[in-house]
């Protein structure tokens, strides 16, 4: 894929960007925006909908809904809190997916088809032509384990309330549970920290980026102000002593909502092109 510089004109499936390295660079990028574009509509707009809103045909199947991409809102980065995922990030979503939910994750497409949809997506937002991503954050090496260290990260959950939504033992009941939604209006519950992997899997590296970064478009917030690197590996730590080996699950087990995930992906390939392929998008203006 050529590494140039675009810009966005217009968003969604009538997308067009520019580039700022001649014709030879902009067309490049348009075969790559072209293939994103088909990539998407084969497997991302029965749930996403064709035009990133999340109100794909398969929406209503899911509690967990699928992300309306328009407002640029990711939760899942390696960036601070407000800003913008990296292409890396948005990548790993789509090659990973999120555990427990219907987004499941597509290793079984190709490198170029992947990285492609992850350009198409970006066109939703006018975010992603206005802004740059932030530096990533650095996860730095965990301290020894010890039983110190999980201690203090029992003291800092307290002290920084995150029994308020998670519950005193991390089950995800605490008082402010009920009721809560996220930015869109949606329903939804604090996680049970009780069990692995979590939506963004088992690493605690990846447990470690959720405390730092938040989530954005949740109730989650940043912790990375408030908290320095050794204060978030001890949560970490105290979050890890909460899980028994019976809620350590296989990775390649279904959870939550994932097989609902699979079943809207082959209804959505069973309606054909004619319904939720390439045909139903439309073509990208001419440059």
């Amino acid at each position: 894929m050529a590494s140039v510089a675009l810009v966005v004109i217009g968003h969604g499936s009538g997308a067009m960007l520019q580039a700022a390295g001649g014709s030879e660079q902009a067309h490049a990028s348009r075969e790559v925006l072209a293939r994103g574009r088909d990539v998407y509509a084969a497997n991302c707009a029965v749930c996403h909908g064709e035009s990133g809103e999340g109100n794909g045909m398969a929406a209503h199947m899911f509690l967990v809904q699928p992300r309306n991409f328009r407002r640029g809102l990711f939760k899942f980065r390696s960036t601070p809190s407000g800003s913008l995922p990296t292409d890396q990030d948005l990548l790993r979503t789509v090659t990973l997916g999120i555990r427990w939910t219907g987004m499941v994750g597509r290793s079984d497409l190709s490198d170029a088809d992947r990285k492609a949809v992850v350009q198409y997506l970006k066109t939703f937002s006018p975010r992603f032509a206005a802004e740059q991503p932030a530096s990533p954050v650095t996860v730095p090496a965990p301290p020894a384990k010890s039983r110190d260290l999980v201690e203090q990260g029992r003291r800092l959950y307290h002290d920084a309330e995150c029994a308020t939504c998670h519950g005193d033992r991390g089950t995800g009941d605490g008082p402010s549970a009920p009721g809560m939604k996220d930015d869109w209006g949606w329903p939804t519950r604090p996680t049970d920290l009780t069990w692995r992997p979590l939506k963004r899997g088992s690493a605690t590296d990846e447990t470690y980026l959720t405390i730092a970064t938040g989530l954005s478009g949740t109730p989650m917030p940043s912790y990375g102000d408030s908290l320095d690197s050794r204060d978030i590996w001890a949560v970490v730590s105290y979050l890890e002593s909460l899980v028994p080996i019976e809620h350590r699950l296989s990775p390649q087990r279904y959870l939550g909502e994932e097989q609902q995930g699979w079943m809207a992906l082959r209804m959505g390939g069973m309606m054909g092109p004619g319904m939720m392929g390439p045909g139903r998008m439309r073509r990208m203006p001419q440059m």
